[in-house]
């Protein structure tokens, strides 16, 4: 279901450290890191993620990634959220700066939140 799960902390150190120590016995380690704005991903399978990022924000809106087995699926969530009243966020295509077959689409849910389909699967 999930793809990751992105959210934001104040103490970007202090909570990165807390996650990877807390959840080290479950095998989980730092994926990539970018600035502290961009944050650090971590997983223990390199599939599901858990991202971090410092922002001011209180609370700190989530982003919730959802896992798109075809292309055509992303596409077809974008349209059908921005039906059900989400907000345009990143229309359907690639995002090579995270890898060269990131496809996903962005849309801003009911409360705020940055809601995403991701598919890594080459185009079919």
């Amino acid at each position: 279901m999930f793809d990751h799960v992105k959210f934001g902390v104040s103490d970007y150190e202090a909570s990165k450290a807390f996650f990877l120590k807390a959840l080290a016995p479950l095998g989980v380690a730092v994926v990539s890191e970018g600035t502290p704005a961009y944050g650090v991903e971590m997983s223990s399978d390199g599939k599901v993620s858990l991202c971090l990022y410092r922002t001011e924000e209180k609370p700190a809106l989530l982003h919730l990634a959802f896992v798109a087995e075809r292309r055509e699926q992303v596409d077809a969530f974008h349209r059908a959220a921005l039906e059900a009243g989400g907000k345009d966020n990143g229309a359907p295509g690639l995002r090579p700066r995270y890898h060269a077959n990131y496809y996903a689409a962005f849309v801003i849910g009911l409360d705020g939140h940055n809601i995403e389909a991701v598919c890594h699967a080459p185009e079919a």
